[in-house]
């Protein structure tokens, strides 16, 4: 497994906050399948990290892993909040993606009202990066209005769902919208967003089987993470016997 969303790194954000917590999630998470996992802190206004502090963070982790034996891949990455995109030198922001890669793993308000995403996103696309968003089930504006996120979906974006959020532990209301996302195909990838080995421990398998889409796994797990990692085409949704809609169906409207 291929986990592209992971607080490990320790003491930059609200992750561990020490090397041993940051060895323990990444125990964790060998114990929970994933053999690659991409270090994802924060870049915020309250964690101001940048490329060359999360590098570093991810060289000193990968040597304390190699030294005591845990074999897991870590690859450097961000979340970077969408408040923050525009304030972001072009270079830096580049250094930032996922792996290296293509991709940025971009963070939306936990607000109602989004005010310019769609530009501030299109733009980012025609400057050269290609967006992935985290978690958009916990995001109340989607909720308010999800046809805003079908046209993002249309326009090239994919979602990262958090395994957390398809057994309720972000609540129902993200459960439900979580579900949707997969039925509507609208969801691309899942991935822990751990933080930690108890609260918000690593894992996504025994979720994907609780929540029904083990048929789903591999694709949400594997397949479109190498992709996205690896800077190749992201396949096709395999068809399964879970899968309702074969495409996007249109949203109702919001009453």
């Amino acid at each position: 497994m291929i986990d592209l969303h992971c607080h490990v790194l320790a003491g930059i954000d609200d992750g561990p906050e020490t090397i041993a917590g940051s060895l323990a999630l990444a125990r964790a998470s060998v114990a929970a399948g994933t053999s690659t996992l991409v270090a994802t802190p924060h870049v915020s206004w309250r964690y101001p990290n940048d490329a060359d502090t999360i590098l570093a963070h991810v060289q000193e982790l990968r040597a304390r892993l190699a030294a005591e034996g845990v074999a897991l891949e870590v690859r450097s990455g961000a979340e970077v909040a969408m408040t923050q995109l525009e304030e972001i030198e072009p270079s830096q922001l580049a250094r930032l993606r996922l792996g290296g890669g293509e991709w940025l793993l971009v963070e939306p308000p936990f607000t109602p009202v989004l005010v310019a995403l769609e530009p501030i996103l299109l733009d980012l696309q025609r400057r050269g990066h290609r967006i992935l968003l985290a978690h958009p089930e916990r995001c109340p504006a989607f909720h308010r209005d999800p046809r805003m996120l079908e046209s993002l979906v249309r326009e090239g974006i994919l979602t990262s769902i958090t395994a957390g959020s398809l057994v309720g532990r972000f609540g129902g209301t993200a459960r439900r919208f979580a579900l949707k996302l997969v039925d509507e195909g609208m969801a691309h990838n899942v991935a822990s967003d751990a933080h930690d080995v108890a609260g918000r421990a690593p894992g996504c398998s025994s979720e994907l089987e609780q929540a029904g889409l083990a048929p789903l796994a591999e694709w949400l797990t594997e397949a479109v993470p190498a992709a996205i990692l690896n800077g190749g085409e992201i396949p096709a949704r395999p068809q399964t016997g879970h899968q309702r809609v074969r495409t996007i169906r249109r949203w109702p409207l919001r009453r």
